[in-house]
């Protein structure tokens, strides 16, 4: 658990990071921007509930990669 703990963090940061830099992006970016906000959403609520699971279902594991893989996108595209 420690180790979904620890991504959950980093996605944490680097949301933050990306989301002070993203006003200064493109329009394309700011869309895409939102609909990662909502995947965030759904992902949060889900590692919350996960938290007293004793392994991260195969779903969240998935949402997180690919939001993991979105910011990387993003930033990348700032």
């Amino acid at each position: 658990m420690p180790d979904f703990a620890r991504l959950v963090e980093d996605l944490k940061r680097t949301r933050d990071e990306i989301k002070l830099k993203i006003h200064l992006g493109s329009k394309d970016m700011q869309d895409e921007w939102f609909e990662i906000e909502q995947r965030w959403s759904s992902f949060e609520s889900r590692a919350e509930l996960d938290k007293s699971a004793k392994d991260v279902s195969d779903a969240v594991k998935i949402l997180a990669s690919e939001l993991r893989d979105a910011f990387t996108r993003i930033r990348k595209a700032l």
